[in-house]
């Protein structure tokens, strides 16, 4: 089972439930339904990281549903 929640913009897995804001972008658009991940280390020697536009080491989501939760106050 998968654990934390994937930020929409820049794919970063968080798992701390309690944040607001990616840390590594600043959006606060996130979702649960994500599958697959990369751990990046070295993003500047990474084929992978390149590609997907990683620039920063962490968790990444592979694939993020389109489905996007509503979320009211």
């Amino acid at each position: 089972m998968q654990k934390g929640k994937a930020c929409r913009s820049c794919r970063k897995i968080i798992e701390e439930s309690n944040t607001d804001k990616c840390p590594n972008c600043g959006n606060n658009a996130f979702t649960t339904f994500w599958r697959g991940y990369v751990v990046v280390i070295n993003p500047e020697n990474s084929e992978l990281a390149k590609k997907m536009g990683i620039s920063a080491a962490g968790k990444y989501a592979l694939h993020i549903s389109r489905w996007m939760r509503l979320r009211f106050p």
